[in-house]
């Protein structure tokens, strides 16, 4: 009996040893809370761009935005909500991607200010880089799947001729019969050297063996020269910038101020639209008058469309005859003793008619 209640007093005195032990330690959380909590600091709405914004455009109220920042880290280059009127009308001097903050480097008077940044595509082209415009076709921009942005290859095809070198004109060179001059018997001194065509500007030739009768024979060419067809791909992974013309004027204000971040270059209209006659490409300034100098020698350039993430580089052969023979073991047909008639000299789609050597 006696024992039963020493153990009732010690569970009684170990209940209330926990119950202050609880409180104690609520109550040291509770300062240590109090202490650890700081108040907010004050915060301000700055000025942002709701929407992408275009080189050259105007501000509108719908393009602007705000977030709250803290006051101490607002600087004096931003605008805050209350300076909203300081920043509508005004024109984007570079391009202004959705969030970005706007700051007064990034606007500009409307007027003369924005002329020197030049039109808005020449953001799109990176340092170090430049554009320049080659025609195309149907056939040589992939059906027109070339679009803005796109990346492509361009091959270049050439005719190569041999020349002379002193003349820097095509083999063969035509021949003549030069009288030289000197003393001759029995006949005045000739002071002076005649020249005169050998028949009529004959193609100069060569000496052949007939091997039957064995006698000599000069061979003359009965064509002038044909040039020899290589093509190449002379660049890789070329930048699209635009297919077709630019707009001008006001038809390029009007479309920078409706476009958006990343929106294609202006296109022109009617015809020019639907069928594009010329491409602008980003190239390196080497490779800009590598182009001038093929197109002013008459090359064909083609382009052909990648993958826009496929950034590998290629070996390539140049296509020559020789290399299509040999690459993809193409026969030189036989002479046989016998041929298809109606005799063939070039080759047509079928079903078109070509008239004949008669017609």
């Amino acid at each position: 009996m006696r024992r039963g209640r020493i153990f009732i007093y010690l569970a009684l005195i170990l209940l209330v040893g926990l119950v202050a032990l609880f409180l104690v330690v609520q109550l040291f959380l509770s300062r240590t809370k109090v202490e650890t909590t700081t108040p907010a600091p004050p915060m301000i709405s700055i000025i942002v761009a709701a929407q992408p914004i275009p080189q050259g455009a105007e501000i509108t109220e719908e393009a602007l935005g705000v977030i709250s920042i803290p006051r101490d880290s607002f600087v004096e280059a931003m605008f805050s909500d209350e300076q909203r009127d300081q920043v509508v009308g005004k024109i984007a001097r570079y391009q202004i991607e959705q969030g970005i903050v706007i700051t007064r480097g990034l606007i500009a008077e409307p007027g003369t200010e924005l002329a020197l940044a030049g039109p808005r595509w020449a953001t799109a082209i990176p340092f170090g880089m430049t554009a320049i415009s080659i025609p195309t076709t149907r056939l040589s921009s992939v059906a027109y799947g070339v679009a803005d942005g796109a990346h492509v290859n361009v091959t270049a095809c050439l005719l190569l001729v041999d020349v002379d070198p002193s003349f820097q004109s095509v083999l063969p060179n035509n021949t003549a019969v030069v009288t030289g001059a000197g003393l001759v018997p029995d006949q005045p001194p000739i002071l002076s050297a005649g020249v005169q065509p050998s028949g009529e500007g004959a193609m100069q030739g060569r000496l052949e063996l007939e091997p039957s009768l064995q006698q000599p024979f000069y061979v003359t060419p009965s064509e002038s020269q044909r040039p020899r067809l290589v093509c190449q791909m002379i660049l890789q992974d070329v930048l699209v910038l635009h297919l077709g013309d630019f707009a001008t004027g006001a038809a390029a204000q009007t479309t920078g101020q409706e476009g958006g971040a990343g929106a294609p270059p202006p296109e022109g209209g009617g015809e020019a639209a639907t069928s594009p006659d010329i491409v602008t490409l980003v190239v390196s300034p080497q490779d800009s008058v590598t182009l001038s100098y093929l197109l002013y020698s008459g090359a064909k350039l083609t382009l052909t469309l990648r993958n826009t993430s496929d950034q590998s580089r290629m070996d390539i052969e140049a296509a020559t005859l020789q290399y299509l023979l040999s690459q993809y073991n193409i026969p030189v047909p036989a002479k046989l003793p016998y041929a298809i008639e109606p005799r063939i000299d070039r080759l047509v789609e079928p079903g078109v008619i070509t008239p004949g050597p008669e017609q």
